[in-house]
């Protein structure tokens, strides 16, 4: 009886700070910055609808994701559950991951996406790696974006999350100035393999978006030109139209 009243009473205080803690932190969605009810996180619900799926994951078909790499890099699995575009609530996610320090929206929405893909073939890798940032790059943002999505996606599947296999060779300008073009060239050779991945066969690149696939196909080289005979699947949270 004890412990079922101390139960009830730590039910009614924890409902009582959620409640002050909202009046006096007003959370606000990340896109149309609506006040946030209790059972919202990040988005308020119709932006959340509002996010456009890929369906890339429900495809049997080789999806325009996939024709992205061919002739590029040999790859298993290649997915990404939304399209990212500008002034859509993808962007609004993305701006506030990379530039509004808010890191646990990272790991949030690293396991909103291993949930979605749990009946796919591409959750059944052995270890997670994240495209590496460099150490200035970090520094000022605090954190790896991509590291805290693959650490979403390890926390659903429990897949462990591989550190060191590649890093960055040098401190490249911001992409988001530059044509398709320019993409490409400034990744180009942009990583280098640090050492083979012992003890797994089929590995995971989490990124948070894809444009020209560039930085992905570059981390993908690295990485096979340390161990070939790797497996090498790929997941973003978004893709550009």
């Amino acid at each position: 009886m004890k412990t079922t009243y101390i139960q009830k009473l730590g039910l009614v205080l924890k409902n009582y700070t959620d409640e002050l803690g909202h009046l006096v932190f007003t959370n606000s969605c990340l896109h149309c910055n609506k006040e946030l009810v209790l059972q919202e996180r990040y988005l308020c619900w119709v932006c959340w609808e509002g996010l456009e799926r890929t369906f890339y994951d429900e495809q049997k078909a080789p999806t325009i994701l996939d024709k992205l790499f061919w002739n590029r890099v040999e790859v298993h699995h290649v997915c990404a559950l939304y399209f990212y575009d500008k002034g859509q609530v993808s962007q609004s996610l993305i701006r506030a991951l990379k530039y509004e320090f808010k890191a646990p929206l990272g790991i949030y929405l690293g396991e909103h996406m291993a949930k979605h893909l749990q009946t796919h073939p591409i959750c059944a890798v052995d270890a997670i790696v994240a495209v590496p940032i460099h150490p200035k790059k970090k520094f000022a943002r605090g954190y790896n974006q991509s590291e805290l999505l693959a650490r979403g996606i390890s926390n659903v599947w429990g897949a462990p999350i591989l550190n060191s296999i590649a890093h960055k060779r040098k401190h490249t300008a911001s992409q988001t100035t530059r044509d398709r073009f320019g993409r490409w060239e400034n990744v180009q050779n942009l990583f280098v393999g640090a050492a083979r991945i012992a003890n797994y066969r089929h590995v995971l690149l989490v990124d948070d978006v894809i444009t020209t696939g560039a930085t992905l196909e570059s981390l993908t080289k690295a990485i096979k030109a340390v161990d070939p005979t790797i497996q090498i699947s790929l997941l973003s949270f978004a893709f550009t139209k």
